[in-house]
């Protein structure tokens, strides 16, 4: 049987978590905030939550962000992963991915009419799509009852295909036992971690990752090239990516680590 042929897989940046991912070629919407710039208010009980989110606007017109994709996938259901606006422009019958069905039921209600649950090795159009686990938080954080309320599920993606490279997107949470998992049981290619150090007032830790788990990521994945994402956009994240270049180059994990701008394209 012939090798299939390596096809190329193409990640475009466009803002904080949102991702346009190009796989086997079908298209892919990963967490879209399509807001203008300072649509909302900051998060409530979070560092500088004086700041309206998004800090910035977006790369790019928005239809330009929406052209050719083919299916979303929403990680969860926070502001700065599936915005009002998101909501409001995206097509209503477009295939949706979400991570259970309290989800589903959420943007089902939003008018959306083709919402999937994401599981164990979802084939759409050929891409074979798996949910990750992932913790939004520390356990001190979830012991509070209204907080791990509030901070809620979470879940990463893996994307695979023949002749692909493997994807994965950790999404929100912090480092674990699932990532440690999703690692030695998909050994991707590619790595995305949303790196912001995310902040709640009253607490020292962050709620997503830092620039520390691109070390981690390194150290445990060293063949895999890691893109750190979900920076400078929304008003609780205390790392920038000035932060984080400065570190990866302290590091010399820099040849591993790439931090996008707002639009870049990155090729594999």
């Amino acid at each position: 049987m012939e090798t299939p042929t390596t096809q190329s897989v193409k990640i475009q940046h466009i803002r904080n978590a949102t991702a346009k991912i190009t796989y086997a070629d079908k298209v892919f919407l990963v967490d879209p905030m399509l807001a203008k710039k300072d649509a909302y208010p900051g998060f409530e009980g979070t560092f500088r939550s004086h700041l309206r989110n998004p800090m910035i606007d977006l790369p790019m017109p928005v239809e330009d962000v929406m052209e050719g994709v083919d299916a979303v996938i929403v990680s969860h259901t926070h502001l700065d992963h599936w915005d009002d606006a998101a909501q409001e422009l995206l097509p209503k019958g477009i295939p949706l991915f979400a991570q259970h069905e309290a989800d589903a039921q959420i943007i089902r209600g939003q008018g959306f009419t083709d919402v999937r649950i994401l599981g164990a090795n979802v084939v759409f159009e050929g891409v074979h799509l798996t949910k990750t686990g992932g913790v939004h938080g520390t356990d001190s954080m979830y012991a509070v009852p209204d907080l791990a309320q509030s901070l809620g599920k979470v879940m990463g993606i893996v994307f695979q295909a023949p002749g692909s490279k493997t994807v994965y997107v950790a999404g929100d949470t912090v480092w674990g036992r699932e990532v440690d998992e999703t690692l030695a049981k998909f050994n991707p290619d590619v790595i995305i971690l949303n790196t912001g150090d995310a902040r709640l007032v009253g607490f020292s830790e962050s709620i997503i990752m830092s620039k520390g788990d691109t070390l981690h990521a390194h150290q445990a994945a060293p063949n895999a090239t890691i893109i750190a994402v979900h920076m400078d956009a929304i008003n609780h994240t205390a790392l920038s990516r000035q932060d984080l270049r400065e570190y990866v180059q302290e590091k010399n994990i820099h040849d591993h680590v790439l931090i996008p701008d707002d639009g870049e394209i990155l090729q594999f």
